[in-house]
This record gives structure tokens, C-alpha cells and sequence, in this order.
């Protein structure tokens, strides 16, 4: 589980966001850290049993976000995130393709996996096996149990126009415009600092599944 302990360490940067501050709770973030990577080993254990193409040998230390932002073409210029981010790749260890997402931040902490934002020749490859293939994907996405937990698929970010290889008549053209392929469920403070918490997750993660292998079919 996350401690508590970890939560008020956010809920303070995000008060005192500035290196002074930082400098002064340094050790506070290194336990708060360590605590997640522990969190982080425990929850690859089990994703592991729910989708072996996830590599054995990735390290939870390499998987928790650095917590420093990048300012350089930012207008907010706060040296810190308030949150602790973790991403598990489902294939390899490159992040920013198919893969799961945990954030850790008090009030705002969620699980989610699929492909956020693919670059535009992915992009056109998952689009492709949509129009191919949309029965498969709309099976996974229109059960009544991954619409509990993540919501309604095609609400996501789309194109405002029609992608201009297809046709806005095409019966899949609200899955065609999609932009991401992502579902992500929120967690209280309350579930993600109990005893069992990192089984929740891995259970949502098991639903989020099967949208991970089509997108990962699709670019293979």
C-alpha cells in the first residue's frame, strides 16, 4: 500500500513547490520514493501473471517517474510534480507505447493502460485495424464491466474533422477519430493507502488487458 505518510509529503510540495523547500524535506522524498518503488515491485509480480509479455527483468526503480519537470518550454516554471507517476511497458521496456500507468497524488490518483497519444504512423496502424477488425475492439470496450470501470471509450480526445483516409459515413467513424486508446479508473486515497491496494489495481489492470493485446496486435 502507499502511505500516508506519502500522500502528505505531496500534498506539502504541492504548497511549497521550490527547491529550499524540497532541499529541506529531502528525506521525507526519499522515503515517500522508495515507498512507491516498493508498491511498483509488488504490483509487477502480479501484472506479470495477468500479461507475461511484460519483461521479467524490469527494475521498479527504472519504472517511478523522476519528479523533476522539465520547465524549459513551460510557462509554469515549479521546479517539482505534485504527483509520482509510474509506467510498466507491456512489451520491452520503452515507455510511451502500450502500457499500463499509475499515479500516485493525493485527490487525483488513477490506473490506466492502452496507448495515449500515438505518433502519427502508429497512429494510422491502430486505425487501420479498427476499420478492419472493430468488432474485436468493441467487444472489449462496450463489455459492461470495463465500461464500469473506465468509463465510456469513444468520449475520449478525437479529431474534430474526419481522418481523410476514411469516410464520415463508416459505422466505426467515432472509434476512427480517436486521437488516444486509453482507459484509466480513479483511485481514492482512501483504496490506494489500504491493505490490498496493490491487489485493486492489478485486478483493474487484468480488465485494461485485453485493450493492451489488440493495440498491441495491431502493431505487430
Amino acid at each position: 500500500m502507499i502511505y500516508q505518510e506519502s500522500l502528505e509529503f505531496l500534498k506539502d510540495l504541492a504548497d511549497n513547490n521550490n527547491r529550499e523547500w524540497f532541499l529541506a524535506n529531502r528525506g521525507r522524498y526519499d522515503i515517500a520514493r522508495e515507498n512507491v518503488i516498493d508498491f511498483t515491485g509488488q504490483l509487477l509480480t502480479k501484472l506479470q501473471n495477468i500479461d507475461p509479455a511484460i519483461d521479467e527483468t524490469m527494475d521498479p526503480k527504472k519504472r517511478v517517474m523522476r519528479i523533476y519537470r522539465d520547465i524549459r518550454f513551460s510557462k509554469d516554471k515549479t521546479p517539482y510534480k505534485n504527483n509520482f507517476g509510474v509506467n510498466i511497458p507491456s512489451t520491452g521496456l520503452k515507455a510511451g507505447t502500450v502500457e499500463f500507468y499509475l499515479q500516485i497524488q493525493p485527490g487525483n490518483s488513477f490506473i490506466g493502460g492502452g496507448y495515449w497519444m500515438p505518433e502519427a504512423a502508429n497512429l494510422k496502424i491502430i486505425r487501420q485495424e479498427i476499420d478492419y477488425n472493430a468488432s474485436e475492439l468493441k467487444q472489449i470496450i462496450d463489455d459492461k464491466a470495463f465500461v464500469k470501470l473506465f468509463g465510456e471509450f469513444r468520449k475520449q480526445e478525437q479529431l474534430k474533422s474526419v481522418p481523410r483516409e476514411y469516410s464520415a459515413k463508416n459505422e466505426n467513424i467515432d472509434l476512427l477519430k480517436l486521437k488516444s486508446f486509453v482507459g484509466w479508473h480513479k483511485l481514492t486515497d482512501e483504496e490506494i493507502t489500504r491493505e490490498g491496494a496493490v491487489q485493486l489495481v492489478a485486478d483493474i489492470c487484468s480488465k485494461i488487458y485485453p485493450l493492451n493485446v489488440f493495440l498491441k496486435n495491431a502493431l505487430a
